[in-house]
């Protein structure tokens, strides 16, 4: 070791750390849980919302049917297009509100709705029967 032992046990510490941070940066993101609730638990104006979706309309507002882009990460990561938004509306609200469904996929047909009430600080997932 030429009198260098140090050098020896850094070399390991260095390796060490670097093993370790690729470990932990190659493993799979965490799915966000997001907990159900039943449609008939929700306000009455959420599951009209509901019906105008699966009919393809028509919409109150022109946002309804936009990109939902996920930013705050707490909808599963999907492909960007995947989500789209619908207003809730709220009775004495002189905007849209903060309700909102968002749904995955082909809105019409899919099983896979999303409630918040808060603004996208927190999300439902509707439990839907088909008919």
């Amino acid at each position: 070791m030429n009198g260098r032992p140090w050098l020896a046990v850094l070399r390991w510490i260095l390796l060490f750390a670097l093993s370790l941070a690729s470990a932990v940066h190659a493993r799979e993101p965490v799915a966000p849980v997001v907990e159900w609730v039943a449609l008939g638990e929700l306000p009455p104006q959420a599951g009209e919302t509901l019906t105008r979706i699966r009919h393809g309309g028509p919409f109150p507002h022109a946002k309804d049917g936009t990109i939902f882009f996920n930013r705050e990460g707490l909808l599963p990561q999907r492909r960007r297009g995947y989500y789209t938004e619908y207003t809730v509306p709220s009775p004495g609200a002189r905007d849209r509100g903060a309700r909102r469904i968002v749904a995955g996929g082909d809105a019409r047909v899919s099983d896979e709705y999303y409630y918040t009430g808060d603004h996208y600080r927190s999300f439902r997932r509707i439990r839907v029967n088909r008919p």
